[in-house]
């Protein structure tokens, strides 16, 4: 187990800062790759087979969590910034500190949800954000009908077939000047 290689990811938008270290905390690599897909995937190909990852928890987590074929784990980013809260802060320093923390075992884990499950919460996102808007969209058309003193009928509103009968219908409202 003296082998093991610790690695700590500082991720961003556009660039993953990464840190490896040995056992004795000798620092073996650091540096900057892009978060792009066929450059991380070289990167992660090149690195040593005993080797722990670790990165903390943001938006970008779950494609590089899914993409690197390796043991990664995932800090907890509120409890990972109290036990790491430093004056000095940049990327190189970070990944430093994630490294040390992972190779400490003292890295504040998190449960990363299998990619079945992210991929449903994502789905389940997405959908709620459509209904909503189109509940909202369907109560502004009421409300608007109200406003003219259109007359309509409530459950028939948001079909389609419907709509286009209303539409028809308006001539009779006066829209003001």
């Amino acid at each position: 187990m003296n082998n093991v290689h610790y690695i700590g990811l500082d991720v961003h938008k556009k660039t993953i800062a990464f840190c490896i270290k040995l056992v004795d905390g000798q620092i073996v690599e650091q540096g900057t790759i892009s978060t792009n897909k066929n450059e991380l995937a070289a990167w992660a190909n090149n690195l040593p087979p005993s080797c722990i990852i670790a990165m903390e928890a943001t938006m970008f987590t779950g494609w590089i969590f899914s993409h690197i074929p390796l043991e990664i784990k995932v800090a907890h980013s509120e409890m990972l910034k109290a036990i790491a809260a430093g004056k000095k802060k940049n990327d190189k320093l970070d990944a430093k500190k994630i490294a040390d923390l992972l190779r400490c075992d003292l890295l504040p884990e998190c449960y990363m949800a299998p990619n079945e499950i992210r991929d449903l919460r994502r789905v389940l996102c997405y959908r709620k954000l459509i209904v909503r808007q189109a509940v909202q969209m369907k109560n502004k058309i009421s409300n608007l009908l109200m406003e003219l003193g259109a007359e309509y009928n409530k459950k028939r509103l948001h079909g389609q077939n419907y709509f286009n009968e209303l539409l028809e219908n308006l001539h009779d409202v006066r829209f003001p000047s």
